[in-house]
Formats: structure tokens, C-alpha cells, sequence
């Protein structure tokens, strides 16, 4: 697979819309499986009218999706969740330390003023957790750091990483460790990156930056570079 944007079975949907009185492009990601779609992020609120026209573009509609996985509980991730919920009934999955900032039981832990509206968890899943798409299994990664409970997807039949933000693309296709002002435990973020430097990745889905080229390679040298 070159690119995501092909017709393998994983497709990046960059979106441009505005978030906290600025303009933010993000990347939610879709992947077919034999039940529909999993889409991987959904977006902050106001996030699913042009995430609809992005999957239309496609030849896809919200009705196509089987699951929604939520890398983390951040509102420029999550914060589109429940209208999505009104617009069709989708289970939704994040890890179990996530689970409670996107119902609402707790407060984000970033940002300040009004929350987004909370959400529902139907599926809790944890490292080693497996989805069965067209493109082979997908792994479930623990990634904490830049949240709690953060997760990574990882396609090892593509050797394709889904990073959510435990990892960032420059504009240059590039990658970058996770941003050290967006990220409570830098550390813990760390050892992420690290363990993500131990797999065959030979290109990288970020949801801020897009797609990248680079791979296990820059992964390590992000590690090597951040903790020396």
C-alpha cells in the first residue's frame, strides 16, 4: 500500500474546521471491515457534517459505520461523539481509563470552560486487543502519556501505524514526538514512542498531520532524541 488514500481498505479523511477560534485540520481515519466501517476519531463538535461529506466523497455514508475507537478522551477527538450518536447508532470503544472522561463521569483533563457533551462507551478494549478488517488484523497498542489510557492502532500486514497523537506529522511528512504542551506525562509518552520504535512500521497515520513515509527508523530516533 503507498498511501492510505488508496483503495486498500484504509482511508485518511483530513478535515478543516474551526476549534476554539481557530482553524484545525485533523485526521480521522476509516477502515472497512466485512461489517462496515471503523472509524477511528471522530472529530471535535461540529465535526460530523464534514466528516458525512468526507466518507460521501468516498462512496460512503454514516451508515456505513460498524465502530467508532477513540484513541483518547480530548474534545478535538471526541468532542463530535454524541452528535454522531444522534445521527446513528454506532457502538463506540476506548480504553477503560479513557471511558470516564468521554461519559462525562470526570473532566477532561486538558483544556478549561465548558466540556464537551459526554458520550457513551459501549466496548472497553486494552493493549492486545484485535479488530478484524480487510487490511488484516489491526492491534491495539497502550500509548499513555499524552492521556491516561491513549491508544495506538497498529496494521501489521500494511505495517502501518495509527497514531492518534502519540506521535505527529510535520508538514514535511516528517515525524515529531507528541507535542510536550499537550501532553500531562511526558515521560510515560516516552516509553511510548519507544515501544512503538520496536515494531515494523514502514509509515504512519497521525490525527494532526496526516500521513507520513517515515517509519521505525524516525521512531527511534524521536526516542533516542527526547530522552538523551
Amino acid at each position: 500500500m503507498s498511501s492510505p488514500e488508496t483503495d486498500a481498505g484504509v482511508h485518511a479523511l483530513p478535515l478543516t474546521l474551526e476549534f476554539h477560534g481557530r482553524e484545525l485540520t485533523i485526521t480521522p481515519t476509516v477502515v472497512e471491515t466485512d461489517r462496515g466501517l471503523i472509524l477511528i476519531d471522530v472529530g471535535p463538535e461540529g465535526a460530523v457534517g464534514p466528516l458525512e461529506t468526507a466518507l460521501s466523497d468516498l462512496g460512503f455514508s454514516l451508515s456505513d459505520l460498524w465502530m467508532v475507537v477513540l484513541t483518547h478522551h480530548d474534545g478535538d477527538h471526541a468532542g463530535g461523539l454524541a452528535e454522531l450518536r444522534s445521527r446513528v447508532d454506532v457502538p463506540v470503544a476506548a480504553h477503560p481509563e479513557e471511558a470516564p472522561y468521554i461519559t462525562g463521569e470526570k473532566r477532561p483533563i486538558k483544556g478549561d470552560g465548558d466540556r464537551y457533551p459526554p458520550g457513551t462507551v459501549d466496548i472497553e478494549l486494552v493493549g492486545g486487543s484485535r479488530l478484524s478488517t480487510a487490511v488484516g488484523p489491526i492491534e491495539l497498542l497502550e500509548t499513555p502519556g499524552h492521556s491516561p489510557g491513549h491508544l495506538s492502532l497498529y496494521v501489521p500486514d500494511e505495517r502501518l501505524l495509527i497514531a492518534g497523537d502519540a506521535l505527529v506529522s510535520d508538514g514535511d511528512q516528517a515525524l515529531s514526538g507528541p507535542k510536550p504542551e499537550f501532553t500531562p506525562e511526558m515521560d510515560r509518552a516516552l516509553e511510548s514512542v519507544e515501544t512503538l520504535a520496536a515494531l515494523e512500521i514502514d509509515h504512519v497515520l497521525c490525527f494532526h498531520g496526516g500521513y507520513s513515509r517515515s517509519g521505525s527508523g524516525r521512531i527511534a530516533e524521536i526516542a533516542r532524541a527526547r530522552s538523551s
